[in-house]
């Protein structure tokens, strides 16, 4: 296995490694499910490997990189099987981009994947709240005073994206659900093409009350997001893969509703905080049984 390092047990199996090599050495047809959060190309400084997605030079670099992740990806789900990944639409700057903008970054990840083989399946708009954005970032488009100078360069605010692709074939294990697991009006709010019940602090990372010098990870996705995914899409016991692994939220989530759990992650600080919150999981989960 091309890792550092690994934690596997009977539940999970995790690795500290780059998703390019580690997904080369997992079975082909062999994941279930398959949700995650992608760097968001040259937006954050997630560390300063070489390896690292987010330290690509330009969008180009980024995506010819992605590539091969992106057909392992396909390689090793299931036929008829869903892959989920999150993701926004990305602020461009006239310092590094040459004009304020937003840079389609959902749609060229459906481009690529498409050329990878998988089908274009849903996606759901997540709503995000425009003040907080502004607060965070100070982004012109959104700052009230730009009303009054020139509304020409004013904007609404950036949502998130659960864009969701399927391996064409025939899925061999039907996910059934049943009236008393998933009522007409879970389905109805899971159905719905917009999220405005997502809440921006319901994170691994919020929840986890670690000690405050444990590293942070930049943009853990809901998890509420997570779950609903993983509800919809996955029966118990199946295997629920992350590449990009972060402190763990996919894996955890998929350990709570009773899956196994595949993840990789590149950087060690958030790989071990990651094999610690599983841990912490599978025990909980086994002292509830008694």
């Amino acid at each position: 296995m091309n890792c550092i390092d690994s934690c596997i047990t009977e539940k999970f199996a995790l690795y500290n490694g780059d998703s390019c090599e580690v997904l080369t050495d997992i079975p082909s047809d062999s994941i279930h499910y398959e949700i995650y959060s992608p760097p968001f190309a040259s937006l954050y400084t997630y560390s300063n490997s070489d390896r690292d997605l987010g330290n690509c030079k330009s969008d180009k670099e980024f995506f010819e990189h992605f590539e091969f992740i992106a057909r392992e990806l396909y390689r090793v789900l299931k036929p008829g099987r869903l892959m989920s990944f999150h993701c926004m639409n990305l602020p461009t700057s006239k310092e590094r981009d040459g004009y304020i903008g937003i840079s389609d970054f959902r749609g060229e990840l459906i481009k690529l994947f498409q050329n990878c083989g998988f089908i274009y399946h849903s996606e759901v708009c997540i709503w995000k709240d425009p003040v907080i954005a502004m607060q965070r970032t100070k982004a012109l488009g959104l700052l009230h005073k730009q009303i009054k100078k020139d509304s020409a360069m004013s904007r609404q605010g950036i949502p998130d994206y659960l864009v969701t692709m399927r391996k064409p074939g025939i899925n061999d294990e039907p996910v059934a659900h049943t009236n008393e697991s998933f009522p007409v009006d879970v389905w109805q709010k899971y159905a719905s093409p917009i999220w405005t019940d997502i809440n921006p602090s319901d994170t691994l990372q919020a929840r986890s009350c670690r000690d405050e010098k444990d590293e942070k990870h930049i943009c853990p996705l809901q998890l509420t997001v997570i779950k609903r995914g993983i509800n919809l899409w996955t029966n118990p016991g199946d295997v629920v893969l992350t590449p990009f692994m972060g402190i763990g939220s996919e894996a955890v989530t998929a350990l709570e509703l009773g899956r196994k759990a595949v993840g990789i992650e590149l950087k060690s600080t958030w790989y071990q905080q990651a094999v610690r919150n599983c841990q912490g999981v599978t025990a909980s989960v086994q002292m509830s049984l008694w």
